[in-house]
């Protein structure tokens, strides 16, 4: 049976492999890979064949809305009238929803991201009889691993 977890990049890891030896399971039965990061940032815009599920519009939609709505009833008392200045709240909101989003995205997001660094996952595959299975997946929870999954061999 091979059993597969993941964990932080962290001593809890070292501490799992160290107390796995120590339960009877040999080195060559332990294997870990760890996953590298993202080199590359990800791209802000998406396309037709590609999303990341962050959305820049959604707060441009509503404020373009609620601007376009406000601009029209003021529109009635000035000069241009209530379809240009309708026109003109939808456009304004529009774009201060986008800067909003914009600026959430890239500065406040990327500074959490700094706060928090990047710590890289690490996949340990520890392969060993079907008695040892529940003992070795309890040591892999209490040393806090991420997630764990047992594959017949």
């Amino acid at each position: 049976m091979q059993i597969f977890s993941t964990f932080e990049h962290s001593t809890y890891l070292e501490l799992a492999i160290n107390e796995l030896e120590k339960s009877g399971v040999t080195k060559e039965n332990i294997f870990a890979v760890p996953l590298t990061n993202r080199k590359v940032e990800r791209r802000i815009f998406d396309s037709i064949h590609n999303s990341d599920g962050v959305s820049l519009i959604s707060t441009g939609a509503a404020l373009g809305t609620a601007f376009s709505v406000v601009g029209a009833s003021l529109g009635f008392k000035l000069q241009w009238g209530p379809i240009y200045w309708g026109l003109i709240g939808a456009v304004g909101g529009f774009l201060f929803g986008f800067l909003i989003d914009l600026f959430i995205y890239k500065v406040i997001k990327k500074r959490k991201q700094l706060l928090r660094g990047k710590n890289g996952e690490v996949i340990l595959i520890v392969e060993c009889e079907d008695n040892q299975a529940d003992r070795i997946e309890n040591i892999l929870w209490h040393h806090l691993a991420l997630g764990i999954a047992r594959v017949q061999c």
